[in-house]
């Protein structure tokens, strides 16, 4: 069972990670994916998916390529996947359900937030810069920032860091079993908020399981000590 944090501490920002929580990007992953594999004959699993799930584009990609004997290098098939999700994203990218309100929440109670995320920093603007919603956040993280991707805690201990605050006083919010791994590792509370995609994931580890990112418990956790 997920754990829950019983002394007083007051988190004192938040952590988002993007794909899968913010965005409905993994979605477009699994499309990718497909499309992808299809041009060299093969199909994108469930297994596959929840692999490479969570990880940097070129660690995710360097399982596909083992995985499925792929001839092509790391760096051939990172450029097949741009060009084909360059296609997608425009008119496909939705928030998340909980988003909007939960940033208005944010931004009221004057709590402050950053992205941390495994994506490359040019998607990621894309991404964000779809509802003008960087310059919301205090800062953004990214693959491009770390040497060790998730599910080493870098990211979070990086991002504890930028925010001035001690990891066990920020919350992050997770939508996958690697990245929940990663911030449960640098010491921050941890609220999951699987997506169809990671709902059967192994999430023993975090404080907290929601149900989107509309469940109360992330206000209610938020709102301790504060006035």
């Amino acid at each position: 069972m997920p754990r829950f944090q019983t002394d007083d501490t007051i988190h004192q920002a938040v952590a988002f990670d993007m794909d899968g929580l913010m965005f409905n990007t993994e979605d477009l992953y699994d499309e990718v994916g497909d499309t992808l594999l299809q041009r060299h004959g093969q199909r994108f699993t469930r297994e596959l998916k929840l692999e490479m799930m969570g990880r940097t584009g070129r660690e995710a990609l360097a399982i596909m390529k083992q995985r499925c004997d792929l001839p092509q290098s790391v760096d051939g098939l990172l450029i097949e996947v741009e060009q084909i999700f360059s296609t997608l994203l425009p008119s496909r990218i939705e928030m998340m359900p909980g988003l909007s309100s939960l940033l208005e929440f944010l931004e009221r109670h004057k709590i402050p937030k950053c992205v941390a995320t495994s994506s490359r920093r040019e998607f990621a603007t894309v991404a964000l810069g779809s509802f003008d919603l960087e310059p919301r956040f205090e800062f953004l993280l990214t693959a491009d920032d770390v040497q060790n991707g998730k599910p080493a805690p870098e990211v979070y201990l990086k991002a504890a860091e930028q925010l001035g605050i001690k990891p066990v006083e920020m919350l992050v919010l997770e939508d996958s079993v690697i990245g929940s791994r990663a911030a449960a590792a640098a010491g921050a509370f941890t609220i999951a908020v699987p997506t169809s995609h990671s709902v059967d994931g192994d999430f023993s580890h975090v404080n907290h399981v929601a149900d989107s990112l509309n469940d109360p418990m992330i206000q209610q956790v938020l709102s301790r000590g504060r006035a």
